[in-house]
């Protein structure tokens, strides 16, 4: 595992305690990462030019609002290919739901526990489902915003599978 942790860090920081709590999770689990200190940026391509890696390699996430009938509502944390569009229409058959969006920013963000920009590809949160694209595991090493705009992480696919345990799932289109 490699990180400096002591780099000097803009103000403000987006979400410490999520950051700190994600740093904790890939140490205790023996995971193999990097951190990456970059200009602010929260844009997958824009980043993913920052970081030096294909876009293709980015854990894009999206936190997506499905209605089950009237009266349910479930959010999912929709990690695709930074390359790749969400297929809204196949999360909503995925979870059989009548209708989906994308959940507003507000509640995006409280259920990510991150500003818009930083999400994690982990769910930290009991009602917010976490749902990958199969294709996003190509990459030998994926690239995401730590939870801040200024670091990110490249994390080895098979730890992020091992431990954020993804349900795998076809969700992305051509279109």
């Amino acid at each position: 595992m490699t990180g400096d942790l002591s780099a000097d860090v803009a103000e403000p920081v987006p979400a410490p305690n999520l950051y700190e709590r994600l740093i904790t999770d890939l140490e205790s689990a023996d995971a193999r990462y990097r951190l990456i200190d970059h200009a602010p940026e929260g844009r997958t391509d824009l980043v993913s030019a920052l970081r030096g890696h294909d876009v293709a390699s980015a854990a894009k996430c999206l936190i997506v609002m499905v209605k089950i009938g009237k009266k349910q509502t479930r959010y999912a944390l929709a990690v695709v290919p930074g390359d790749a569009r969400l297929d809204l229409q196949a999360v909503k058959a995925l979870l059989d739901g009548t209708y989906v969006t994308f959940a507003s920013k507000d509640k995006a963000e409280e259920l990510a526990g991150s500003v818009s920009g930083t999400v994690l590809p982990f769910s930290y949160h009991p009602r917010l489902e976490l749902i990958a694209d199969p294709t996003l595991l190509d990459a030998p090493e994926l690239f995401f915003n730590a939870a801040r705009l200024d670091r990110s992480i490249a994390l080895a696919t098979d730890d992020y599978v091992r431990l954020a345990a993804p349900r795998l799932a076809p969700i992305t289109t051509t279109s």
